[in-house]
């Protein structure tokens, strides 16, 4: 943990305020619900809370099993970071936060198909080169957007006949999964 040296006071209705700095390192917004853990030396902690974070085992096996059958890479995210991925190098994905244009357009609810160098990255300086990428966003039962899937090709790769119809089906069962 490091401290931050901001030092805030609890109100008379036992509330605190997250300063402006933190929230916006940490991509915290209005509404965002925190989980509250404790622990024994009287330290109370948040955690941005993610849905499909707590599904982060699962969606490892989903996206190996998706990426063994597909033959490509997959990229599973919450809202903030990278989950899951198959067939890419995960030293690469693994864990790091998303990028704007992605953030964008998983709040967006938008499918993007992107071919030939016209790429989005996943995370900041996403550097990866790829002939294809699907993007679809994963929506929970209740309708929360909770997150993202991708496929991705590489050169010498091609998308298979019926992604979008696979990548949809992935979406909605990681979607349903979520309480």
């Amino acid at each position: 943990m490091r401290a931050t040296g901001i030092v805030r006071r609890i109100d008379d209705l036992g509330r605190v305020v997250i300063p402006k700095e933190i929230r916006k390192t940490l991509r915290i917004r209005e509404g965002d619900p925190l989980e509250i853990f404790t622990a024994k030396d009287g330290e109370v902690i948040l955690k941005k809370y993610s849905p499909i974070g707590e599904l982060t085992e699962f969606s490892q096996e989903y996206a190996e099993t998706l990426g063994e059958v597909l033959g490509c890479g997959i990229v599973v995210t919450d809202l903030d970071s990278i989950i899951a991925v198959s067939k890419v190098p995960k030293k690469e994905y693994k864990e790091k936060s998303i990028s704007k244009e992605l953030e964008q357009l998983i709040e967006n609810r938008e499918t993007k198909s992107l071919k030939d160098n016209k790429i989005l990255p996943l995370y900041k300086d996403d550097s990866m080169e790829y002939a294809g990428q699907i993007i679809m966003p994963i929506v929970s039962s209740s309708g929360d957007c909770i997150g993202s899937i991708t496929v991705v090709s590489k050169e010498n790769e091609t998308l298979p006949d019926g992604i979008e119809k696979i990548l949809k089906i992935a979406s909605n069962f990681l979607g349903k999964q979520v309480q």
